[in-house]
């Protein structure tokens, strides 16, 4: 039993006030660094006054940001345990979101990496990746439902030892209005799927720890994010690790960039963009 001295007094508000604020040194591994300037991992050859959001996520933990057209968003996978699911939506209309299926039907491409946009249903590109030293991810099973996660890992409750992807997007998309009926299907990195000649999902894991993902934001963006273990993962126990998030001010894709003219189906999904964000002035 703790000493008299070390239980923390609360009943008074007065007291209750003390507590709390004595708390206010303790920090966390798992949280967002404000601003984000005062991370202590930013990444090689970003300047730190350029930097919007910093934050580390926890296992099973989610994190969500309304971003400006032309941030770079990276995600840093330090252990190689990480799963970032992940959903983008227009931040000013989030009614247009990602759409898996136009994000591997334009490219004529199924495995993300550099250079794969993530599509709207409306034809314009939300994002691209930009970069990638990962090379595993997947845009074919979505993140863990809570009948899955209770199903392998007895629990899927957000706050619990091993919540659900579902669960996580749920209560990230509360903070901005949205419902479990406005969260589709989403992407994830870090954790590689592939298919067979028989067409059967396998899944391929991690490339390592230290490895990276950067995404390109191509209208106003609402990201949504998703730190949970792969529904293929064959660990029987929920095993992911940290996830480190960096976004700093830049430009959209131009007309300059390779990526822009690489397909005629990617040139007019590129314009699309550049016609929404010009006709709102942005």
């Amino acid at each position: 039993m703790p000493s008299t001295a070390e239980v923390h007094r609360t009943d008074s508000v007065r007291a209750s006030r003390e507590d709390a604020r004595a708390q206010a040194a303790r920090t966390s591994d798992y949280r967002p660094f404000r601003p984000a300037s005062s991370s202590p991992r930013i990444p090689d050859g970003v300047d730190p006054d350029l930097l919007t959001w910093a934050e580390t996520v926890a296992p099973g933990g989610y994190a969500h940001k309304v971003l400006a057209r032309g941030t770079r968003i990276r995600f840093d996978d330090p252990t190689g345990l990480a799963c970032a699911h992940v959903i983008v939506y227009n931040a000013l209309e989030p009614g247009e979101r990602l759409n898996v299926a136009d994000t591997v039907k334009i490219p004529w491409q199924a495995y993300l990496g550099a250079g794969h946009p993530l599509l709207s249903g409306d034809g314009r590109v939300l994002t691209t990746i930009s970069g990638d030293t990962s090379g595993r991810h997947d845009a074919f099973c979505g993140s863990t439902t809570d009948a899955f996660s209770t199903h392998k890992y007895g629990t899927s409750a957000p706050q619990g030892p091993a919540p659900s992807g579902r669960s996580l997007f749920t209560l990230a998309a509360a903070k901005h209005g949205l419902t479990p009926r406005d969260l589709p299907p989403s992407v994830s990195f870090f954790q590689g799927v592939r298919v067979e000649e028989d067409g059967t999902l396998s899944f391929v894991g991690s490339a390592g720890g230290g490895t990276f993902v950067e995404l390109i934001a191509e209208l106003p963006l609402l990201i949504l994010v998703a730190n949970a273990p792969h529904p293929l993962d064959p660990s029987d126990d929920y095993v992911v690790g940290p996830l480190r998030i960096h976004a700093w001010r830049g430009e959209p894709t131009g007309p300059a960039d390779p990526r822009f003219t690489s397909s005629p189906e990617l040139h007019r999904a590129y314009l699309n963009s550049i016609d929404y964000a010009e006709a709102r002035g942005l």
